[in-house]
């Protein structure tokens, strides 16, 4: 007899809000890449997890967990 399981998500979309609460973008998280499309976007702009690393490693500040 087989079981039955949850297939594991393919993406994680999360709302980005300002601190009026008014959202000002989207953020899809995936295995391949990080996309973001800005509020009432139609469009999707991607960027691949390398590239991401690589830009976040040499622009961003070191934080603490």
């Amino acid at each position: 007899m087989a079981v039955n399981s949850f297939r594991p998500k393919k993406f994680e979309d999360h709302e980005i809000v300002d601190d009026k609460n008014k959202v000002v973008g989207h953020i899809r998280v995936k295995p391949s890449g990080i996309l973001w499309s800005p509020k009432n976007g139609k469009d999707w702009y991607g960027i691949s997890l390398a590239d991401f690393a690589a830009y976040v490693e040499a622009n961003g500040r070191k934080q603490t967990k």
